[in-house]
């Protein structure tokens, strides 16, 4: 009898191991693929929408000075700075990198 419970133990424990083991690798997948998504983002960040971002805010600082005597007297020259000028290079400068 003893015997028998011995072995019935061990081969709880040794499941119980090869669970746990198991579940740990999943969870270090998961891990593995979040940071690997993460990598993605920051990598399509610093190469595609960095430049976009460069170009929008030199397209918006053009479009503020054709549209700043208008502005001027239409009183929200503000405004139009801020979405024109602020708002672009806000998204390419002080965001961090892969954050969208």
């Amino acid at each position: 009898m003893k015997k028998r419970h011995k072995t019935t133990v061990i081969a709880m424990v040794t499941a119980l191991v090869l669970l746990l083991g198991q579940r740990s690798t999943l969870l270090a997948q998961e891990n593995l693929k979040k940071l690997d998504d993460k990598g993605g983002y920051m990598m399509a960040d610093l190469v595609v929408m960095r430049p976009l971002g460069i170009a929008a805010t030199a397209v918006g600082a053009v479009a503020y000075v054709l549209s700043l005597p208008f502005s001027l007297a239409g009183g929200n020259e503000p405004e139009a700075r801020q979405k024109l000028m602020g708002d672009p290079a806000n998204y390419t400068f002080t965001r961090p990198l892969g954050d969208f």
